[in-house]
Formats: C-alpha cells, structure tokens, sequence
C-alpha cells in the first residue's frame, strides 16, 4: 500500500473518531419507555441537577395514575454519554421509585435512557419489610418532536 493509500485510510479513522466522539446525549427532553411510561426532563444546570415529569403507564396503585415530580442528577464530567440517576416521588401511592442510569447515542445518532430502577412501597411493619422493594429495568427513547415547556412544572 503507497503513501496515499495508507494516508487516506489513516484520515478516514480520524474523521471517525471525531464523528463519534462529537455524538453528545442530552437528558433533557421528553422520553417514553417500552410499557408506555412518559417522562419529561427540563434544563440540567450546570451542578448537574434536573428536574422534571413523569408519567407512568404501570401502576398496582388502587387511586388513579397522576403526573409526579422528578429530582436528579447527571454526572458532568463527561457530557458524551452522562450517567445519572434520579427520584419520582408518586403523588398518587406511598411509594418512591429511585432510578440509575446511563445515556447512549447509537451509530445512528438515536439517544436511548438504560436505566435501572428499585421501587419501595410503604410497608405496614417491619415484619412485612420483606416483599416492599421491587427492581426492574427500563429503555427510554426520546419523544421526537415534542417541545419542552417550563410551563409544563405547574401540572404539579
């Protein structure tokens, strides 16, 4: 292989990697997982923290499903594919959810939200502790087209 050939090889690895170095996930948007949970992410600040809606499609509660409130935080060391985590405090049951997660972009430049999650429902006593945490996962992807409003925080 001549000088061209491997020179233009070598450009066309570089380009590649400042292509995919370049794919930033943004959190803050609007998100829908597989079971049809929504879930709204306003502004991250520059500490890292966000807050924001969600909206599950899922509830064993035995009052009606209703927005809750989001608070959480984005690792900022890295802003490419951020690790963050966050709480829904449900207004609708006595239970919190806590989840972690990550933030991808794919070859394609689709973000996704892989996340992991611990629900803990209120325990009628300590005896009863046992069976009040689930843990499951979930995969957000983002809502295309759907503006986010700081509006949207008076839905509270």
């Amino acid at each position: 292989m001549g000088k061209t050939g491997f020179s233009l090889i070598l450009a066309m690895g570089l380009v590649t990697l400042s292509t995919s170095s370049e794919k930033k996930c943004i959190l803050s948007g609007a998100w829908q997982n597989e079971l049809g949970s929504n879930m709204t992410i306003f502004a991250v600040n520059k500490a890292g923290q966000f807050s924001g809606l969600y909206l599950t499609a899922v509830s064993a509660a035995k009052k009606p499903i209703l927005v809750s409130p989001i608070n959480g935080s984005q690792h900022i060391d890295s802003l490419e594919q951020p690790t963050f985590g966050f709480t829904v405090k449900w207004t609708f049951s006595d239970s919190t959810t806590v989840f972690v997660g990550q933030c991808f972009v794919d070859d394609h430049g689709e973000e996704t939200l892989q996340t992991m999650w611990l629900l803990r429902e209120k325990a009628k006593s300590a005896e009863n502790n046992w069976n009040a945490t689930m843990v499951g996962t979930n995969i957000f992807t983002r809502i295309k087209g759907q503006k986010v409003s700081e509006s949207m925080r008076n839905d509270l």
